[in-house]
């Protein structure tokens, strides 16, 4: 994730202005941000301070592991470390104290689940019936698997939509005016995933996957303090045939099915899937991807996270943006505070973008920006 700052002093430009992350890449003189690599660096969290070609510009590079934190467990430390910044004097006198103290004992976790029993979810029957089992034999503990995992290479095709606010809104009524922004943009953008990978493949995919990460200290008894990761994912398997012909009321009904019925006890499913049953995962990874069998969309919405809250002393961020991913597919979605708006960031390749941004209500409620 990137955020610019500007000084208390400085005056903001009326017009919107957009991060552009190929262009950052393509003029600063950094190649690739660092990662956090547990077989390379032996560590969960790198912080980096990087210095540019031809500017004075200086940044600190953040990279965490999401076993470490989800995204609200990651950006509540920005924020805790961006007060600590803040108040340096107090702190070096160890007078200082956190105006709201994390919770990182993961204890909390385990305390919360182990009175709660186990419910199947529906994407877990999903892929027990369209996959094969595992041939080779699989650990039983996650941690060696990824401190062995050599890093994933990133896919450097990311583009931007921007939806302004009246746009949105419109999309919203247009769609179903009574339902959240969130929901009834996840279906506008499934739905024409599909068909642009229909153009782009020359037919429909098997499978269409919307997946929709979701904050389980909502839903069950963890602390909205607590820091670790306590994310998981929502995952809708849609007939692309009911994606493309069906109105989108009825796919914002077929999504919202997905995942309004998550409950504490398909939490601690997938959390017992992630410590026994590996193989399940490994071969699931490779269908949850944007490929001509299947068209998926993750999308995540870090719109109400406190983003624009973090300060180390030279301003609140005025511009937001993300960093390349690692699976085509993967879309985030910002708060843009110039303007009330939205900007999604998605990786796909450019050829199923370009097929994206030709069709109608694409054109409709959204703005291309790279």
């Amino acid at each position: 994730m990137f955020f610019e700052t500007l000084s208390n002093k400085a005056q903001d430009s009326s017009d919107v202005v957009f991060f552009n992350t190929r262009k950052f890449y393509q003029t600063s003189g950094v190649g690739r941000l660092p990662k956090a690599s547990y077989h390379r660096d032996h560590a969960s969290c790198v912080i980096r301070l990087l210095r540019f070609r031809d500017s004075a510009y200086v940044a600190l590079a953040f990279s965490f592991s999401h076993v470490l934190f989800d995204g609200i467990g990651g950006i509540s430390f920005m924020n805790h470390w961006a007060e600590y910044t803040r108040n340096l004097s107090d702190v070096v006198n160890s007078a200082y104290v956190l105006s709201e103290q994390p919770i990182s004992d993961r204890e909390v976790m385990e305390k919360c689940f182990e009175k709660i029993e186990p419910v199947e979810p529906p994407f877990v029957k999903h892929f027990k019936k369209v996959l094969s089992p595992v041939s080779m034999e699989m650990p039983k503990n996650i941690a060696p698997v990824l401190m062995a995992s050599p890093d994933v290479d990133i896919i450097e095709e990311q583009h931007l939509l921007h939806f302004t606010a009246d746009n949105l809104e419109q999309m919203r009524q247009d769609i179903d005016k009574n339902e959240s922004t969130n929901i009834t943009l996840a279906a506008l953008m499934t739905k024409n995933i599909v068909l642009a990978n229909q153009r782009t493949y020359g037919r429909l995919p098997k499978t269409s996957y919307m997946v929709i990460p979701y904050d389980s200290r909502v839903r069950c008894d963890i602390p909205k303090q607590y820091a670790g990761n306590a994310s998981f994912a929502a995952i809708a398997p849609l007939s692309p045939e009911m994606v493309v012909n069906e109105p989108y009321k009825a796919l914002v009904q077929a999504i919202k099915e997905h995942v309004s019925k998550v409950e504490p006890g398909y939490t601690k499913a997938a959390i017992l899937t992630i410590e026994n049953n590996l193989g399940l995962l490994y071969q699931a990874s490779f269908t949850l991807c944007n490929s001509p069998e299947s068209s998926y969309l993750c999308m995540t919405s870090m719109r109400f996270m406190p983003i624009h809250n973090v300060d180390f002393g030279y301003g609140k961020p005025c511009i937001t943006a993300m960093d390349y991913s690692f699976k085509e597919g993967m879309a985030h979605l910002l708060a843009n505070k110039q303007d009330g708006g939205v900007d999604l960031y998605l990786n796909y390749s450019d050829k199923t973008f370009k097929e994206l941004c030709k069709l109608r209500d694409i054109k409709q409620y959204a703005n291309t920006i790279y």
